[in-house]
């Protein structure tokens, strides 16, 4: 089948990553697959894949692809678009009504449950621009053949926010030969190296959303009992405030952030246990991504998406938001008892790249022909 991926921007972010995942999962069982790109950061390093084509527009904002993506679509026919996010999808739903295509189109909803607030808003309100969204998206969401979420929970908000029964749950790809590949690469990590320690790690945007600063105040509680070191991978804009607070709790020497690393898999995999301390999610990738590495999770219990990856806590530590004594706790439960790589294995099936495509295929009734 010919499959166009079309999203407004390809930039290190949870998004193009798990589309680009979605494509090479798609290349690898046959398909003609291209992608259609508004813009792509210049810091932005990608692996290509190869044999399918990359299509960077260079507008910056979704409705000016429009005209690309009409032309596109009229030159070669697909017989699925996949797009991803609300605006993008929104006008892809308008260029295949515009022309008359037939083609599929399923789309990718990923807004978590604060943000879907906002869709709550009023035409004079400073929510405005998310309302009048709102109003486009229930005006052209007739013509998806599929509409999606990467969560359950996230379906729910969306079901309230946009009165649309239409939304249904398909996962991320996550767990795929390239990320298993990748895990085994070697780390040049000092306590990694020469390891006679549990090692806990944490990965993700540095700013105060992510719950960072209750992880380093967990660590003094947890180094008490056990013997424990923190490594952090990521950077943004809370760095310099994290390093300071690591400092004045005397920290240095058991934890250390390391910073923006290509390759996150591959620390994962040589650590014990994964935390994820945030106050807000969609669906977690990088939970999932630590589970296929073998680290036992502790996570806080967020909107959206953790207790869902968890299964309510049988797969992991299930914690409230901003408690650094009950995360120092889990913390310590899960250097004790561990998750088994049996039930890792269970927790993380969903997110198979089969069982992924499988499921986008079944909603929009194609059977495959290889």
């Amino acid at each position: 089948m010919k499959i166009f991926l079309i999203m407004s921007r390809l930039n290190l972010a949870g998004v193009p990553l798990a589309q680009l995942r979605f494509a090479r999962a798609l290349k690898k069982r046959g398909h003609d697959v291209e992608f259609i790109i508004g813009q792509k950061d210049d810091s932005f390093i990608y692996q290509e894949i190869p044999e399918v084509a990359f299509n960077i527009l260079n507008v910056n904002t979704s409705k000016r692809m429009i005209p690309e993506i009409i032309k596109l679509i009229k030159k070669k026919n697909p017989d699925v678009i996949f797009s991803a996010e609300d605006h993008m999808t929104i006008w892809v739903l308008f260029s295949v009504i515009l022309i008359n295509s037939k083609t599929l189109v399923s789309g990718s909803s990923r807004v978590g449950s604060m943000d879907l607030e906002a869709y709550g808003g009023r035409l004079f309100s400073k929510n405005w621009k998310s309302f009048f969204l709102k109003i486009l998206f229930n005006f052209v969401a007739w013509r998806a053949n599929a509409l999606t979420c990467v969560a359950k929970d996230m379906v729910e908000g969306y079901h309230k926010a946009l009165k649309t029964t239409k939304h249904t749950h398909v996962y991320n790809i996550i767990v795929d030969e390239e990320s298993i590949l990748r895990s085994t690469e070697p780390v040049d990590h000092i306590w990694i190296n020469n390891k006679n320690t549990k090692i806990v790690i944490a990965a993700g945007r540095l700013d105060k959303q992510k719950g960072f600063h209750d992880l380093v105040n967990a660590m003094p509680s947890v180094i008490k009992k056990r013997d424990a070191k923190l490594i952090i991978l990521g950077d943004g804009v809370e760095k310099e405030n994290l390093q300071s607070q690591i400092s004045d709790l005397d920290m240095d020497d058991f934890i250390d952030m390391v910073g923006y690393v290509e390759n996150p898999l591959k620390y994962f995999s040589k650590c014990d246990v994964f935390v994820l301390p945030s106050y807000a999610e969609g669906l977690p990738n990088v939970l999932v991504e630590a589970m296929m590495c073998k680290c036992s999770p502790v996570a806080t219990d967020c909107p959206t998406g953790p207790r869902e990856v968890l299964q309510d806590g049988k797969y992991g530590e299930l914690i409230p938001m901003k408690d650094p004594a009950s995360m120092a706790s889990a913390i310590v439960k899960a250097i004790d008892s561990p998750i088994s790589y049996e039930n890792l294995e269970k927790a993380i099936e969903p997110f198979r790249e089969n069982a992924v495509i499988q499921r986008h295929f079944d909603l929009l009734e194609i059977e495959e022909k290889f």
